[in-house]
Formats: C-alpha cells, sequence, structure tokens
C-alpha cells in the first residue's frame, strides 16, 4: 500500500513526486515509457517568471495570462501561479536546472508572445528537457520508486472511493493491481487526436483523462486545442517561439510580414493558416539574425532544420505550418489539484485548473506544471498521512486477454491516421457546425471499425500493438469528446474558432464542463472554480 501513487513522469509528474517525497517514503511514480522521454522535453523556449522588477511586475505577468485566456481563466488560480512564480524558479535553479546567464550571472530572460516584457526564462532552446533530467536526477537521489513501461488501464473505485489503479506491465505482458491512499494523474494532454498534425510525442494520447472520465471525473474545456504557429512543414517537427523572440521574421512567397510574430499563438497561427489555405507557402526568416545569437540561443532550432530540412538558418527560408501542440482542456481541479473524485488529483496538461482558459500563453506550460506539480504532490502526501488504508478490493480485469481473442479487422494504424485527418479538417484552427456534424458521424464510423477491429501480434510480452490498441480507444473518445465540445460552444473565443459564429459571445465566458453520468454525456457550462 503507497501514500501517493503519480500516474505519468513528465515535469508535473515528477515535480509531484519530489513534493510528496518531502512528507512520505511511499511514493511510486508510474510511467508508460521513460521520464526522459516525457513531451515536456518538446518545451524549448523557456519558462516564464518576473525577475526584472524595474520593467515588469507580478501584476502584468496575471494580466497578460488573463488577457491570453480570452476571460475564460480564473483569476485566483493565475495569481497563484504568477505569484508563486519566483519561488517555482528558485526552486529549479537550487535543484541544478543549467539556466542560461547573462554578463551578470543572473539568470537570463527573453520576450514570448503575448507580453511586452522579457519574462521568459530559458536554457538555450533545451529548456524543457533539461528541467526534466534535472528532476530525474533528483528523483533517483530521493530514491523514489518507479515503474517504467507500465501503462494505466484503469482506476479501481467503489462507491466513489478511490482505491488503486490497473496497469498493464509492457516487459511482462501481466495486468496487475496498485493500491494507494490517494492518486496522482499526470498523464499529459490529449494532441494525438492530431496524430497526423502533431508536435506532441506518440505517447501523448490522453490515456489518464479518457479513464477518468469513463469513472464520472469531471472534463472541462476540451474544445481549446493549441497550434503552435511554427513546425517544421512536412515534418511536424517544432521550431520554438524562441526564433521569434529572438527576432525571426515570418514571411510569405513574396516576402512580406504578415503579422505580429509574437501577438498570442492563436492569432499568429490563423493568420498563417489562412495564407495556407489561400495555396500560399509561408517561412519562418532567420537570415538576418547574428550568428552567435542562433549558436547561444538556438542550437537545437539550427541542428533540427539542417538534420531535417537540409537547410541553413544563416542563408534559407524555413517552410513552416500551424501544428497542434498543447491542449488546454483537461480534468477538472480547483487551485489544490483536486479533482471531483476525493483522493484523486491531477497536474500538468492532463489538468484543467483554469490557468491557460481559451488560450495559453507561450512560457506558462513549465511554470504551470512545475507549480502545481508541487502543490498537487504536497496535498495528496498530507491527505494521505491522516488517512486510514482502505480495504484493498482486487478488481479483476481481463483488458489484454479480451484485446489479443479479437479477430482481425480494418488496420488500427490506418483508423488511427484517417481520425487525425478528420480531426484536423473539420476541428482544426477554422470550426464550422457542418463540418462538426459531419466529423461526428466519421468518428461514429471509426468506433464501429475499432470494435471490430484486432492485432496481428498474440504475444502478451512487450507488445506495442496492444498498447497502441488501447490508446486509440482514448483517442476516439476524446476526440467525440472533443467534437460535442466544440460543436454546443457556438462562439469564437482564443484557439476555438467558429467561422460560423465569429465573435465572443458573453454568454459563453464560462468553462465547459464534460460529465459521464448514467449512461450519458451531461455537458453544462459552469463558472470556473
Amino acid at each position: 500500500m503507497y501514500d501517493v501513487i503519480i500516474v505519468g513522469s513528465g515535469g508535473a509528474g515528477l515535480s509531484a513526486a519530489l513534493s510528496a517525497k518531502e512528507k512520505t517514503n511511499k511514493v511510486l511514480v508510474i510511467s508508460k515509457t521513460y521520464p526522459t522521454h516525457s513531451q515536456t522535453v518538446q518545451a524549448q523556449g523557456g519558462i516564464n517568471c518576473v525577475l526584472d522588477y524595474e520593467n515588469d511586475s507580478i501584476s502584468n505577468h496575471i494580466n497578460d495570462t488573463y488577457k491570453s485566456s480570452k476571460q475564460l481563466g480564473n483569476i485566483n488560480t493565475i495569481k497563484k501561479m504568477c505569484e508563486s512564480a519566483h519561488d517555482t524558479i528558485t526552486w529549479l535553479d537550487k535543484i541544478g536546472v543549467p539556466f542560461s546567464r547573462d554578463n551578470q550571472g543572473k539568470i537570463a530572460q527573453r520576450y514570448f508572445g503575448g507580453t511586452k516584457a522579457k519574462r521568459t526564462c530559458y536554457s538555450s532552446d533545451y529548456t524543457g528537457l533539461k528541467i526534466i533530467h534535472t528532476l530525474y536526477d533528483n528523483c533517483i537521489k530521493n530514491n523514489i520508486e518507479f515503474l517504467n513501461e507500465h501503462t494505466l488501464i484503469d482506476l479501481i473505485i467503489k462507491n466513489n472511493k478511490y482505491l488503486g489503479i490497473n496497469v498493464y506491465d509492457l516487459l511482462n505482458g501481466e495486468e496487475i493491481s496498485l493500491y494507494s491512499k490517494t492518486l496522482i494523474i499526470a498523464t499529459g494532454g490529449y494532441g494525438n487526436i492530431y496524430s497526423t498534425h502533431t508536435t506532441n510525442s506518440i505517447s501523448t494520447t490522453g490515456d489518464g483523462l479518457a479513464i477518468a472520465f469513463k469513472h464520472g471525473i469531471k472534463l472541462s474545456n476540451l474544445e481549446f486545442i493549441q497550434f503552435h504557429p511554427t513546425a517544421l512543414k512536412g515534418t511536424n517537427t517544432l521550431i520554438s517561439e524562441s526564433a521569434r523572440a529572438e527576432g525571426a521574421f515570418l514571411i510569405d512567397e513574396e516576402g512580406n510580414r504578415f503579422v505580429d510574430e509574437l501577438t498570442t499563438r492563436d492569432e499568429v497561427a490563423r493568420a498563417i493558416q489562412t495564407k495556407i489555405d489561400d495555396g500560399k507557402n509561408i517561412y519562418l526568416d532567420m537570415r538576418h539574425i547574428a550568428i552567435n545569437i542562433i549558436k547561444e540561443k538556438m542550437p537545437q532550432e539550427q541542428k533540427l532544420i539542417k538534420d531535417i530540412m537540409k537547410l541553413d538558418v544563416h542563408k534559407d527560408l524555413i517552410p513552416i505550418v500551424p501544428a497542434v501542440h498543447y491542449t488546454m482542456g483537461g480534468i477538472l481541479t480547483d487551485v489544490s489539484c483536486e479533482t471531483s473524485i476525493k483522493d484523486i488529483y491531477a497536474c500538468g496538461e492532463v489538468a484543467q485548473n483554469n490557468t491557460h482558459g481559451a488560450n495559453r500563453l507561450g512560457g506558462n506550460s513549465l511554470l504551470e506544471i512545475i507549480t502545481f506539480g508541487k502543490i498537487a504532490g504536497r496535498n495528496a502526501a498530507e491527505i494521505s498521512l491522516k488517512k486510514e488504508p482502505e480495504i484493498t478490493e482486487k478488481k479483476e480485469s481481463n483488458t489484454i486477454n479480451s484485446i489479443l481473442e479479437k479477430k482481425l479487422g480494418k488496420s488500427i494504424y490506418k483508423i488511427k491516421n484517417e481520425l487525425s485527418e478528420a480531426m484536423f479538417n473539420y476541428a482544426g484552427l477554422y470550426r464550422t457546425e457542418h463540418e462538426l456534424k459531419k466529423l461526428k458521424l466519421l468518428i461514429k464510423k471509426f468506433e464501429e471499425e475499432y470494435k471490430n477491429s484486432g492485432i496481428e501480434n498474440k504475444s502478451k510480452k512487450y507488445n506495442k500493438n496492444i498498447l497502441d490498441y488501447m490508446e486509440l480507444g482514448n483517442l476516439l473518445l476524446l476526440s467525440k469528446l472533443v467534437c460535442e465540445s466544440a460543436l454546443k460552444r457556438e462562439e469564437s473565443r482564443g484557439s476555438h474558432f467558429r467561422k460560423d459564429y465569429e465573435q465572443i459571445n458573453k454568454e459563453y465566458q464560462r468553462i465547459s464542463t464534460l460529465q459521464y453520468i448514467e449512461n450519458k454525456h451531461e455537458y453544462k457550462l459552469e463558472e470556473s472554480l
């Protein structure tokens, strides 16, 4: 029996683990892959924090975040994150994150979209990767227990009380039950509903979100999905906002700049997509940036462009397209990170804690996952120490055998690709009622094909096809929920843009919620927590 089980080993999960370990030794982290493979490494550009109080302020950070959220963020939650930012950066610095430094030896900062101040701390353009490696190193130093290559199958809940989880041990091909007093879900976002149009890793499949929904845990704001403006065309490889922060231009085929490169991501991405829809090619122009700046501050960008595109940033224009990068929706939590079921917490991209609202401000994702990861870990551990162990009740699971018994039908990989293309075409940067209803019918068809499909490899041990099959089921459910939420929000706000309702509507200045109750999806508009 553990005090705290954390499912997910990205920045949020590892921060939660370190925070929980300060209170109890009975902490376990479950990782679908390995901690250093997590999506957090894709956060290249930096992490926000006010350090220059002469030219910036915490109130400015709060206002910028709320403005970017299009009035859907909760001021109290945003205030908590922004006011905690200095402590968060100080903690990361103390445990060894190698932040870039200025000439005075202070943590260096750069501009990011949606702000007029240099507020984003960075480690060249490897910020997320450096944070993850440092967090993991500290977890190892603190003897935190890990189960890698274990995938969440289900939650064990009886009479609305959390007891434990069932997981699939990929190495041994077994289903096992694990028990704890509290649970933290930190499984990341659901970007792979757009699997052929996302910068996310292939493991970002919304597992925790889908499983939580099936148990009646309330979800929120699933319609809000952020497209990053700059992914390498034809590859979905992210080119960080740090490039534009250091002066890169966005230009069309005639060499004209057509948008403020450092306005909010939703506006930049839509401006680019509009040009692309008109048959134009769009480029990132870095040719005018000094060589020493690129080498010092954007070495990863330079290498990716050279290795993948065979282009030289000093001489060539870089063809780019928008791609799904971040999902603002998730499991609804309050500022304590607790979900609608007691003793289950959520943090990181899997959670919707009313920080980002309709559009996340660049540089706030790393800040949010670390800040609220620590809060979730502390709160879950403190609650666990006050609880007597529940009587464990083994929940029999035959998930793996049932998958292996299924006969081959349509390829699950073909279904996944067709789902992705349908999501991008009908629920992408632009949406309409007609297209969303068409998408709803397509998802229903994909669900039927999925039910009648199986996998060819019938081995239990280290069978990635089993994992792929389970993930596709989660992606199909979440795609349906995203479609439902997008249909019912009859306005344009932040990353959700309806061509048939192009203006913000004050009636929708509330968060959307979805909950599975008595075999039905219950949709509501509610005030943010």
